[in-house]
């Protein structure tokens, strides 16, 4: 009897132990757990600051950062980084990095000396390399800042070619397109993390969006240049191009070269294919493509500023800087609208969460 009843009691605690351990890992990490995060640059209409829209598109909120902290980020808002449950918010006029839960956006600390004109950064372990353009009256004391993120202290700085901006980390490496702040360049440079070794890499004007393909290559978006007379009128531009490097040797092995006043500013890797525009009109290529695509597969609408790409949808930001901006989501397939959400002031940038 007593061991029947003692098997009984081992048989309620297993199935007790399952289902409580089922319902730990069902539990929700936070009200914008599952969703589309937009961040918005803000302006003088109101703050920089960050949107979610849940993945059925039936919830959306604003100003969520504010919502849950009851403060606001500053302007501009240049760029959002994920590392594990942490965002970290880059700032750029505010020269603050703000860390977040990325499920709650509960405020967890910042970094808020040692940057000047924060862009942009790559989490590496317990290290942040934050891009940062520096003074605007100098083209020389641009730098990376390499912070603690135990701390929230900036360490050490790393120096580099004006305008750092976007900033990615592959194998001990970190790589820096620099689109050149107020003027303009024409380099990505790769930095050894260990002895901090710059080595930099010449492709079209003014570089911004990287990432590495499937191929192990990176790839580069430069939209070329804008050359004005003295008395700032527009009297050309330079050219712009997708480059493909090999990271071993650093040489260009395959540069996809617009038409002559073809700027496109854009660019996403999804599943293989690079997805760019030229103005409204968005491109798709493999990523193994040898010529450009002469064929849109979306006509989006507004101030086209963000560009992300998840299954058959394409996410669009139509951008305003005196009220709400529009996410609008296109069907790859049918090339038309299919959701529309007002989202942030100055939206900029989307990211999968």
């Amino acid at each position: 009897m007593k061991i029947n009843k003692l098997l009984s009691l081992l048989l309620l605690a297993t199935i007790l132990f399952a289902s409580c351990e089922k319902d730990s890992v069902d539990l929700p990490k936070g009200d914008y757990e599952n969703g589309v995060l937009i961040s918005g640059e803000g302006s003088g209409a109101g703050t920089g600051s960050i949107s979610f829209v849940s993945d059925d598109f039936v919830t959306s909120e604003n100003l969520i950062y504010k919502t849950v902290n009851n403060e606001e980020l500053g302007t501009f808002l240049q760029s959002m980084t994920f590392d594990n449950d942490n965002a970290y918010i880059v700032v750029d006029n505010q020269n603050t990095v703000t860390v977040a839960d990325r499920y709650t956006f509960e405020k967890l600390g910042s970094i808020n000396t040692g940057l000047i004109l924060p862009r942009f950064i790559a989490v590496v372990g317990n290290k942040g390399y934050v891009t940062n353009w520096g003074s605007t009256s100098s083209d020389t004391d641009d730098f990376i800042a390499v912070v603690n993120l135990e701390t929230y202290e900036v360490e050490s700085t790393i120096s580099v070619g004006n305008g750092p901006e976007r900033i990615i980390e592959n194998n001990g490496k970190l790589y820096v397109s620099h689109k050149g702040a107020y003027t303009t360049n024409n380099v990505i440079s790769v930095i050894d993390i260990d002895s901090e070794e710059v080595i930099e890499i010449t492709v079209k004007d003014n570089p911004d969006e990287l990432f590495f393909n499937n191929l192990g290559e990176l790839v580069v978006l430069s939209s070329g240049r804008t050359i004005y007379d003295t008395d700032w009128s527009v009297i050309g531009t330079t050219l712009a191009s997708i480059s493909m490097i090999d990271i071993t040797s650093l040489e260009i092995t395959n540069e996809l070269v617009f038409a002559e006043g073809e700027q496109p500013s854009l660019m996403v890797f999804e599943n293989g294919a690079i997805y760019y525009n030229i103005g409204n009109s968005v491109y798709v290529i493999n990523e193994s493509a040898t010529s450009l695509s002469s064929t849109s597969i979306v006509e989006t609408e507004g101030f086209l500023y963000g560009l992300e790409v998840e299954g058959d949808n394409l996410y669009t930001l139509d951008a305003s800087f005196s009220d709400s901006s529009k996410l609008n989501i296109y069907s790859i397939s049918s090339g038309s609208v299919s959701i529309t959400k007002d989202v942030a002031i100055g939206a900029s940038k989307i990211y999968f969460n």
